[in-house]
């Protein structure tokens, strides 16, 4: 992977993290365009994973520092509540990641017709979310976060987006569009940070000579800033209530993949 390839997948990877248009199911189409294989790079996929947590944390740096200031009052308070209801929403991906990760990483690796398949699962569930009447719930409860948790793990297929399976779910269950926002793009922090300590230590950076150490901080960069706008971008966008048009785009998306496949 030279650095232009890893400049324009970081971007790729930053933009997509947030918009409900699957991270995992572009980074496979513009790889499959450049002819490389971005999933299997180890050290890129920790850098730029590593640079969108970056960009999430930056956003909501209000709310992170809120929520570590009432989690270390060591009491029951609405900070805590809050915190309590992300690890529960993080429990499914978790049983994923544990038990299943082989044959998640078995199915990354099928080509693009899966791809396109949940790129078109996508369009559907932001299609419902975009008309279903939301009853504005005051706050998440414990049982809508372990079922935005489940929706969370099953998005771990490539083209099924995260950010759309589990905004899109956190609407159908009729929360709030700014609450379920910020939710989706908090709960995936740990997953994430999880996910890139454990390549980490299994040797993630041994096969560093497949990509320069330039590449790898582009990408980063690139990551990080195209992350940075988009998680902005996509907060407004799901206040506004805009998801249809991303429900067209993933349908497209869905096309294309099946047809370069």
């Amino acid at each position: 992977m030279n650095w232009f390839e890893a400049f324009v997948l970081g971007i790729v990877q930053g933009i997509t993290e947030f918009l409900p248009v699957s991270s995992s199911g572009h980074l496979q189409i513009g790889a499959k365009l450049f002819g490389i294989n971005a999933e299997s790079n180890i050290p890129f996929a920790i850098a730029v994973h590593a640079a969108t947590v970056l960009s999430t944390i930056v956003v909501f740096w209000s709310v992170v520092i809120k929520l570590f200031a009432g989690l270390f009052k060591f009491k029951w308070n609405t900070e805590t509540e809050y915190v309590a209801k992300l690890i529960v929403s993080m429990i499914p991906v978790a049983i994923v990641g544990i038990f299943f990760k082989d044959k998640v990483e078995a199915i990354f690796g099928s080509g693009l017709v899966i791809v396109g398949i949940c790129l078109f699962i996508t369009a559907i569930l932001l299609t419902f979310a975009y008309y279903s009447k939301p009853r504005k719930k005051d706050k998440i409860s414990f049982f809508d976060s372990l079922i935005i948790g489940i929706a969370q793990a099953i998005a771990v297929l490539p083209g099924l987006s995260r950010s759309g399976s589990t905004i899109a779910t956190g609407l159908l269950l009729g929360n709030k569009k700014e609450n379920i926002a910020q939710f989706s793009f908090l709960m995936v922090l740990v997953p994430i940070i999880g996910e890139a300590l454990l390549d980490l230590f299994k040797g993630g950076f041994a096969d560093s000579a497949s990509i320069s150490s330039t590449a790898l901080i582009i990408g980063f960069l690139s990551a990080f800033v195209a992350g940075l706008l988009a998680c902005k971008i996509m907060i407004n966008i799901v206040k506004r209530g805009k998801l249809i048009w991303f429900a067209v785009y993933c349908a497209v998306a869905g096309v294309a993949a099946i047809i370069i496949n």
